[in-house]
């Protein structure tokens, strides 16, 4: 696990054999997203730290969205207040008020 960056990736082979290191790296401030066959299906962060609206840079570096393939599209900057949980159909009908 390099240092240099707050967000790492694990499968669980690997955190379960070192449990105690990712523990104290999510104490020192890091996000460790846990992966199942490549998919992020858990976070383990530090107590507290708990993101109200999470940037499109921390949700690419954990692998729950890809970055655009076109990154000349410049749009305007709108932020939704969602509940968590929801599937990202019924995201989109909120968004879009239907």
């Amino acid at each position: 696990m390099s240092d240099s960056f707050s967000v790492h990736h694990v499968g669980t082979r690997d955190l379960r054999a070192n449990l105690a290191h990712y523990l104290r790296a999510a104490e020192a401030g890091h996000t460790i997203f846990v992966t199942v066959d490549g998919k992020v299906v858990a976070q383990l962060g530090p107590v507290g730290n708990v993101a109200e609206n999470p940037s499109v840079e921390a949700l690419i570096a954990s692998g729950l969205v890809e970055a655009p393939s076109n990154s000349n599209r410049q749009g305007p900057e709108v932020i939704f207040d969602l509940p968590a949980g929801l599937s990202s159909e019924r995201a989109l009908r909120e968004i879009r008020g239907r």
